[in-house]
């Protein structure tokens, strides 16, 4: 290994595997969360069409999901450069935390979007006073990812303090 290289050399691996954990898991909440509230607005289009425009609130909300997914992948990959800083285990292990807590949190949450939007978008087409309910819950649902999202950026702040350097 070259010279310049310090701290575990096996480190960045987890590192790395933190940030596509955080992508993929928060995309995949993401995209089944779009695909079964879009189902459920297209169903309930073909009944009332005027009321599309505003059952795609599920859709968005299920969309912002990938973003948070992006966000710690981001501040993950931008704290892995073992060439300039030591990076030991610790603070691969802490990536991969990071990267864990909110991807899963964004997957699940998107679980949750997509199965409150496609039924919450059906049956307010049929009685318009639910809508208010069905924002409330899917607010509750993406406050799920929220908290990943924020346990991530925790889990990620406390790389690089394993060691005093």
């Amino acid at each position: 290994m070259s010279s310049t290289f310090s701290g575990d050399e096996t480190a960045p691996f987890f590192g790395f595997l933190g940030a596509a954990a955080a992508l993929v898991f928060s995309c995949m909440g993401a995209a089944y969360g779009t695909a079964k509230s879009g189902v459920g607005v297209a169903s309930m289009g073909v009944m009332r069409p005027e009321l599309v425009m505003k059952s795609i609130v599920p859709v968005v909300m299920a969309g912002v999901l990938g973003i948070y997914g992006l966000i710690i992948a981001v501040i993950i990959s931008t704290g892995i450069n073992p060439k300039t800083k030591s990076y030991y285990l610790f603070d691969g292990y802490a990536h991969l935390s990071s990267g864990l807590a909110c991807g899963l949190a964004g997957l699940s949450a998107g679980m949750a979007i997509g199965i409150v939007g496609d039924a919450g978008v059906r049956a307010n087409a049929q009685q318009p006073k639910l809508f208010v309910g069905m924002i409330l819950i899917l607010i509750f649902a993406e406050a799920l990812a929220l908290y990943g999202l924020i346990v991530g950026i925790i889990l990620s702040s406390h790389a690089g303090q394993s060691r005093a350097e």
